[in-house]
Order: C-alpha cells, then structure tokens, then sequence
C-alpha cells in the first residue's frame, strides 16, 4: 500500500455521517415551510396550510419520541404513559389560553372560563391559580408531569420493578388519568376539554405570524432536545443508563444507586414530553381527555421501535416516518390504522430490530 493512500472511514463512521447530513437536511427543510407558506398560492413551491400545521404537530411528537427514547433506549425503562405526561403539559398550556378569553368569551366573565361559568362555577379553582401566567403555565407544563413521574418512579424503582411490569404501571397510571379528567367536577372541561383559545402572549393564534412563531418555537425546542439527550447519552451519565440497561444487577454490585438513575432519567424524560405537550396545544388548538388515552402511549413507543431506539435520531425518524404514513392513510381508510400499525410493529420486530435507522449500518451481504 502506497503512503498516499486514503483510508476510507469505517460503515459505522460512514452510516454516522449520513445520518447527521439527512437530520441536518431535514431541519432545513423542516424551518423553510413556513416561509413557503406565504409564497403566492399558484406558486410550484407553495405550501399549504394543512401542511405546515401536521408538519407543526410531527415537530412536538419528534419532542415526545426523543423522551421516550432517552428512557426505553438507554435505560430500558419501556414507559407506556409517556401520554399521560405529554397530556400534562398539554393541559397546563391549555389552563393559560382559557384564562385569556375572558370577557371575550360566550359568556364573557373575565375570571372563569366559559365551561366552568355554564356548570355554575362560583369561583375559581385553586387549581387554576396563576395560570393567567404565561411563564407560570410553562413552568408547570414541566414541574407536573416531572413530580407525577418522581413519585411513581420513586415508588417502582425502589422496589426493582422494571420490564413488563412496570409497563403496566404506567399504563395504569395513564389509564386512570384519562378516567379523571373525563370528570367535569374535576374542572379541566370533562369529556370536551378546553378550545376556542383566543391569543397567546397578546398575539392572535388565528394570525399566520403567530402560528409561523410557534412552528419555529417548536423546531428550536426540537433542536435544543435533541442537544440535551445528545449530550446525556455522550457522556458517563449515558454510558451509566447503558449499562442499567443491559446489566443493571452488575452496576448495582458495583456500588453505583441504580434507583436514582433510573430516576433521575425518568423524571427528565416525563419533563420533555410534558414541554412537548405545552407546544402541542396551542399549535393544535385544542386538548381534551383523548389525549391521556393509553393507545397514544403505546403508538408512541411504536414511532421510536420503527426509527430505532438508543440512536435518537432514529426517534425522529420514527416519529415523522409513522405520522406521515397514519395522515396518508386515514385520509382514506380511517379504519385500517389500527391493523397497519400493529403489523408495522411486528414486522419492525421480527425483521428490522434495530428500526430504520439500523438499515443504514448494515455492509454489503449482511
């Protein structure tokens, strides 16, 4: 071999670098389609209007499929409630844009919210003090399902429960949820929930700049996510949750306190899909007791399966790739869904278990 000669680098390198090329193009993509939205509509380029809102909502399922990869991926906590924190969030932005309609509601009281004045509300919940706060509702977008998911945490990992069984925990723990808020004395709106949201930090949320300034709000929390999970798994933290996962019982010999963290991992995870929760809502402009339904947990959990869990990248890719394809279907057959998802996960199972993004490793004859 002559000293001239370029060493090409490894498949793993090689599959490494295209996989950030394709997130890196995809992101640019993702941050130009509203600006394409304001192009004349007889343009080629335009895009429309329903397809920069789904896009907005696949940017905050890409928030939640990271944090369940961060959990099941590297730690192998396979969480089925991460709906019930995603829910959470949803619901403490959601309490925010109802105390702002006020006066300009159906019956215009300027402290109750229109669902609690037409079920005889006297006054204002204690639940639903300083949520007139922008900063307020944000912070307990991320403190509620952060402190849901400590105690439950707590109390299961202390115990050593993990695999299935801790699945059904949480599963449970969804479940019951979405049992509560269908309540309408618990005060979140019953079986309807809350909608008709006026505006958001004095801006009109039916105005085509504000829903421009969520879709970018969105896409730089995805970006900051992808960061943070990054650089937790990068460092000792990640090769830690590693190791919990495959060979928890030699760590825990070793010396190191497993409970926290699993724990601390959990708690960050629920916190993610809890901020992705608050994006949602006022992109969709609406949250109801629907979201907290376990088969949300569940197809959540599949998008990270199909894009290979423990790569992150391999979540959004999940994430995007799953809802792009339930769009396209049920616009025509609503009722297959169901079929084809079960399916995708077998065959993802049984044929691609280290999803999509595993595809890009394989060399030649393999």
């Amino acid at each position: 071999m002559s000293a001239t000669t370029t060493l090409a680098p490894p498949p793993r390198l090689q599959s490494a670098l295209v996989l950030r090329g394709l997130l890196l193009a995809g992101l640019a993509i993702l941050a130009l389609l509203p600006l394409l939205n304001r192009l004349p509509v007889d343009s080629v380029l335009h895009v429309s209007d329903f397809i920069v809102a789904v896009t907005g909502k696949w940017i905050c399922y890409g928030v939640l499929a990271l944090a369940i990869d961060l959990a099941w991926g590297y730690a192998g906590i396979l969480s089925l409630g991460h709906g019930a924190f995603f829910a959470l969030g949803g619901y403490a932005m959601g309490m925010h844009l109802m105390r702002l309609i006020g006066p300009r509601g159906v019956y215009g009281n300027p402290v109750l919210p229109d669902f609690m004045v037409f079920l005889g509300y006297a006054e204002l919940p204690w639940t639903w003090w300083g949520f007139s706060s922008f900063p307020f509702a944000l912070l307990m977008a991320l403190l509620v399902p952060g402190l849901l998911a400590g105690v439950v945490g707590y109390l299961a990992f202390r115990s050593r429960i993990t695999g299935v069984y801790l699945s059904i925990i949480t599963q449970a723990m969804t479940y019951a949820l979405m049992l509560a808020f269908f309540r309408n004395d618990m005060g979140f709106g019953g079986n309807n929930g809350f909608t008709d949201f006026k505006e958001l930090l004095g801006m009109p949320l039916n105005s085509g700049g504000t829903r421009a300034m969520l879709f970018y709000a969105a896409l730089a929390v995805l970006g900051l996510s992808l960061l943070l999970c990054r650089h937790i798994t990068q460092s000792k933290l990640g090769r830690v949750l590693v190791a919990v996962r495959d060979a928890e019982s030699r760590l825990r010999f070793l010396g190191y306190n497993t409970t926290h963290v699993k724990l601390s991992v959990f708690v960050l995870s629920a916190m993610l899909a809890g901020l992705a929760g608050a994006l949602y809502v006022p992109l969709v402009g609406i949250i109801n007791p629907g979201e907290f339904s376990p088969g949300n947990s569940i197809e959540a959990v599949i998008w990270v399966a199909v894009g290979g869990r423990g790569t992150l990248v391999g979540a959004l890719l999940g994430a995007f790739s799953v809802n792009a394809l339930k769009t396209w279907l049920t616009s025509f057959a609503p009722d297959l869904w169901l079929f084809v998802l079960g399916g995708l996960f077998v065959a993802v199972t049984l044929f691609l278990p280290r999803g999509l993004v595993g595809l890009m490793s394989r060399g030649p004859g393999r």
